[in-house]
């Protein structure tokens, strides 16, 4: 029998494949064999699908509602000097008029 590598998250020792995935049950992170090796560089497309870096101006696609704001942030801002964070709202930026802000990579597009 071959010995699995530990999960890359979590360091499990209790991966199992599943055809061609690798499956940690303890975090539930899966990858495919070799992809350990990768970096765990994020990967932020906008709307369009192109691929957002760092310091990158997008434009809002949409009007935003902003909780706990009066006014929504209209569509065609441009945002400039994004940064890249880990989570559901994927882009923190400034937004003149709103301050701080956390957007998601869906409503925007690079400009």
């Amino acid at each position: 029998m071959s010995k699995l590598p530990n999960c890359p998250k979590c360091n499990s020792e209790y991966t199992y494949e599943d055809g061609t995935l690798l499956i940690c049950p303890e975090c539930a992170y899966e990858w495919t064999a070799g992809s350990e090796s990768e970096s765990d560089e994020l990967v932020v497309k906008d709307s369009n699908g192109n691929v957002l870096q760092d310091g990158d101006s997008v434009t809002v696609i949409k009007d935003l509602k902003v909780k706990g704001a009066s006014s929504a942030i209209k569509k065609g801002t441009k945002v400039k000097n994004i940064r890249l964070v880990d989570g559901d709202h994927n882009i923190d930026c400034k937004i003149d008029g709103f301050g701080a802000m956390s957007l998601k990579s869906e409503f925007v597009k690079k400009a």
